[in-house]
């Protein structure tokens, strides 16, 4: 994992690098924090005074965003002006798969680090038409725990979670699950096949972080399902912009103080 989140600082490899050890790595990783928060609010300001509405999309590698972005873009290209960063470690494919569907998409490829932060996105919005823009999708490093602590300028956090994955998930990953806005249940066309997936499970593991963080039921590919996530589009493109996004990520500090 990357060094610039603290995830791959643990309590056996800390004490191995001086600048690791004690409070230096908590002071380190602060100002990485605060830097990034300032580049986030830039980026905010910028989405703000074009009028686009900003969205993070986070999840497990293979929940399915890219397929809910495409379908969305079909559903929605003759409305609303749409356009699409992609992060991945390496490859533009799900870039070129944005693309095929007349939409500008910039890909950002990230190397070793498991999440973008607010300067990648910086940089990938001059390559971007703000001024053209209605919605811009930001689609995270598939990554249930980084992504949540890295302000990017976004407006909203939206959180996919699989049926083929554990309907436990909220339970293991709390963080990312308590900073999001939305939680998407996807591939729910394979729910038939899928019985150890229980989605009132999932939504009572949801509920029990202490939260009213809503969860829409959607399936992009067999057979289509998207109302109630075209219609919670539809209701925050008509909500003012300019408001801070309501995100309560992972502190930094904690996350490296298994070494101090």
């Amino acid at each position: 994992m990357c060094e610039t989140c603290g995830c791959s600082v643990t309590p056996g490899n800390a004490h191995s690098n001086p600048a690791r050890a004690g409070g230096m790595v908590v002071d380190v990783l602060q100002d990485l924090r605060a830097a990034n928060d300032r580049v986030a609010t830039h980026n905010r300001e910028h989405f703000d005074a074009h009028g686009v509405l900003a969205i993070n999309l986070m999840s497990s590698p293979g929940a399915g965003k890219t397929a809910l972005l495409e379908a969305t873009i079909v559903a929605l290209r003759n409305r609303y002006r749409i356009a699409v960063i992609e992060g991945d470690l390496e490859t533009d494919n799900d870039a070129a798969r944005i693309r095929a569907h007349g939409v500008t998409a910039v890909q950002i490829t990230t190397g070793n680090a498991c999440h973008l932060d607010a300067h990648l996105v910086h940089r990938a919005l001059h390559e971007l038409p703000l001024a053209g823009l209605d919605l811009l999708f930001i689609e995270n490093v598939g990554n249930l725990v980084c992504p949540a602590s890295f302000d990017l300028g976004q407006h909203l956090n939206v959180t996919l979670l699989s049926v083929t994955e554990g309907d436990d998930k909220p339970a293991k990953y709390p963080v990312i699950f308590r900073a999001t806005h939305l939680v998407v249940l996807s591939k729910m066309d394979l729910l038939e096949v899928m019985d150890d997936f229980n989605p009132a499970r999932a939504a009572e593991a949801l509920r029990a972080l202490g939260g009213d963080t809503p969860m829409i039921h959607t399936a992009a590919r067999r057979t289509p399902k998207l109302g109630s996530w075209l219609d919670w589009l539809e209701r925050e493109l008509a909500r003012p912009r300019a408001v801070l996004p309501r995100v309560r990520r992972a502190g930094i500090a904690a996350a490296a103080a298994v070494g101090a």
